[in-house]
């Protein structure tokens, strides 16, 4: 039987998606709870989100033997053997050919941005405490100028096994909501730390300097990077 299962995690505590020795990861402890089937293969994740970054709705594809049926139950028997930062929301029975990365239309980030002048002890791990000013009507400029095909290669390190750089962008805006500030984004695909990078180029640079940036420009004429914790990834679709 193959499953879609979807994710949910606070990532601060873990060093990214991926399996690495020594290092606990949602990989790892996702691994350890399929341990709840006779046997399991093909483990694939749509998002393999970074040390200290958060997911609302990560998705999973796995096959597995025995143990109980999709649905409910399949989710209740993992989310007991998970640890609390982690939790299945869903899951669901796939046909053979369902891979939750390579089946992926489109998936959607948010990154957080906490405003209050005041810091929360409730947002220090899940947003970006940042006080200087803002100019929200500069950013959704900013925002808007990103829809659309363009090259990344500036919001992404020099150093990478990208070899395609070019992503559809099919929806970029920004969101007030109480103290937060929010950027939502959807496209095609993602390049490493593009979105984060988006984010810090954004945040300091004016709307006239990110156009040509979306021209394939190097990574040194755009902006920092921002910290891991203020991204999610929101959700995946098929």
């Amino acid at each position: 039987m193959r499953l879609k299962l979807t994710l949910e995690y606070d990532g601060t505590d873990f060093h990214g998606w991926a399996l690495q020795p020594g290092l606990r990861t949602v990989e790892g402890v996702v691994r350890d709870a399929l341990g709840v089937f006779p046997s399991f293969a093909d483990l694939a994740v749509a998002g393999r989100t970074d040390a200290g970054v958060h997911a609302l709705g990560n998705v999973v594809s796995v096959d597995v033997d025995g143990g109980p049926p999709a649905g409910p139950r399949v989710a209740g028997a993992l989310n007991a053997a998970l640890p609390d930062d982690v939790a299945v929301v869903s899951a669901s029975e796939m046909g053979s050919d369902f891979h939750a990365r390579r089946a992926a239309r489109v998936r959607s980030y948010r990154y957080r941005i906490w405003r209050r002048r005041e810091r929360s002890p409730f947002e220090h791990r899940r947003s970006l405490w940042y006080q200087r000013p803002l100019d929200e009507e500069r950013l959704a400029v900013a925002a808007d100028l990103l829809v659309g095909e363009h090259d990344f290669r500036a919001f992404t390190p020099t150093e990478t096994q990208h070899l395609a750089f070019r992503r559809k962008v099919v929806a970029a805006a920004w969101y007030r909501r109480g103290d937060a500030l929010e950027f939502e984004i959807t496209a095609d695909g993602f390049l490493r730390h593009m979105v984060r990078t988006l984010v810090g180029t954004m945040l300091e640079l004016p709307p006239e300097c990110i156009a040509p940036l979306l021209e394939g420009r190097p990574r040194a004429e755009a902006g920092s990077t921002a910290p891991p914790w203020g991204l999610y990834l929101e959700r995946v679709m098929y």
